[in-house]
């Protein structure tokens, strides 16, 4: 390619690349305010798939005060998964990273679970849900956002849920 073409071609795609990355995250404050008008979908009972960490009066729920005070559960059942899966398959250390951690990340759930009482008082302690975690993680984020222990609710919802993470952080971002 000829060299005085391809010096702007390069200059273009830096400026672009670094345009993109220079771009501020946005806080969870802000992300709420963009998202206020949206109508995010909450079951008014406990019969979803994902129940709220917070009650229909806007107090966070029993299971999650219990969650808090356990979090550890899902950090020591991650990595006591990773340690087994990498052990299980040597030869292929990838792999066996991958499937250790998916097995800890479940393994750190139900520890979590049993952890706050079970799934039963989790329900029991609970009267709002969701059946996607993205309405979950917007709905959370408009109506709790500037409640003083926001972050620590979420930390403690994401050990009974960590896929609820992933959403929290796209919904954030403004991917969805």
């Amino acid at each position: 390619m000829n060299k005085a073409i391809l010096l702007p071609l390069m200059l273009v795609g830096t400026l672009t690349i670094t345009g993109c990355a220079t771009t501020q995250p946005v806080s969870p404050q802000e992300a709420a305010v963009k998202l206020q008008a949206r109508q995010f979908v909450v079951q008014e009972d406990n019969a979803g798939a994902y129940l709220s960490p917070y009650t229909s009066d806007g107090v966070t729920a029993e299971w999650v005060e219990k969650s808090i005070n356990a979090k550890l559960g899902s950090s020591l059942g991650g990595a006591a998964g990773a340690y087994a899966g990498q052990k299980l398959l040597e030869q292929v250390p990838f792999v066996g990273g991958i499937l250790g951690q998916r097995m800890g990340n479940e393994a750190g759930r139900r520890i979590a679970i049993q952890s706050v009482g079970g799934e039963t008082y989790i329900r029991e302690t609970s009267d709002l849900s969701f059946n996607d975690y993205n309405e979950m993680a917007g709905w959370l984020l408009v109506n709790h956002a500037k409640h003083p222990q926001f972050q620590a609710v979420m930390d403690a919802t994401y050990q009974i849920y960590p896929e609820l993470q992933t959403a929290y952080a796209n919904v954030v971002s403004g991917r969805y």
